[in-house]
């Protein structure tokens, strides 16, 4: 059942970047006060991959960053630093994305580097928590066994904590990715064309039907890659 959803929203998503820029004639039923109900300055098709680009890029820093970090903190020769850690990414959660992209502009300039510094910083939080939330998670007699058969800590961390704190890091990234999808969507408003332009251009041009088709298309994006993440979690649940 689950395969079958998910294969249904993928090909919803699909069908729509490919069926809305020929929907003027739904779209001028809906909003006949609109001159121009369908967003044509970019195809959605290309607007799909750079979106998906910029979330995976700025994703893949902020899961291996993160994790890194994760790592560090759950170790002997960082666990002091976990108060502080814990007290700076609070603290930049408590910045919305649109503070960080506009901080970045002035150093980096407009296009795709302030968002994926915005989003990359921004996606860490989730990650690391994941990280810390798994190894802390792991039995301690599992570990002490793994140690107790001759096991050095490096080896221990790698066919024992990793492994068995996988299912809550995967949770982690997931929350991640999918924070980043939605988020990705102001990237536009400092010149990064993603779907989050025909609802940039929508709300300061007053065109609802921009703000509709955009959204959509951010929303189905959103939950075919949860849905992606699902599988992958009850995969690893199974193995596990």
């Amino acid at each position: 059942m689950m395969k079958n959803r998910f294969i249904w929203v993928a090909l919803l998503l699909a069908a729509l970047v490919v069926l809305l820029p020929h929907s003027a004639p739904l779209f001028t039923y809906a909003f006949p006060q609109l001159e121009r109900p369908v967003y044509t300055q970019e195809p959605f098709a290309w607007l799909l991959w750079q979106h998906v680009l910029l979330v995976g890029v700025s994703s893949l820093f902020s899961v291996v960053v993160g994790s890194a970090i994760g790592v560090w903190v759950t170790r002997p020769s960082g666990g002091d630093f976990k108060p502080l850690l814990d007290s700076v990414l609070a603290m930049s959660q408590a910045f919305p994305p649109v503070a960080v992209l506009a901080l970045a502009v002035p150093v980096v300039g407009f296009g795709e580097l302030p968002a994926l510094l915005a989003l990359g910083l921004y996606g860490l939080l989730p990650v690391v928590q994941g990280t810390v939330n798994g190894l802390q998670g792991v039995p301690a007699a599992q570990r002490q066994a793994a140690l107790s058969l001759g096991l050095t800590p490096r080896q221990c961390l790698r066919y024992i904590d990793l492994p068995l704190a996988l299912p809550v890091w995967l949770s982690g990234v997931r929350t991640s990715v999918i924070i980043n999808i939605g988020t990705a969507a102001i990237a536009s408003t400092v010149g990064a064309k993603t779907l989050g332009s025909p609802i940039i251009i929508g709300l300061s041009g007053f065109n609802t039907a921009y703000v509709l088709q955009g959204a959509m298309l951010v929303a189905l994006l959103a939950v075919t890659v949860d849905m992606a993440f699902e599988k992958l979690a009850q995969h690893v649940a199974w193995q596990h």
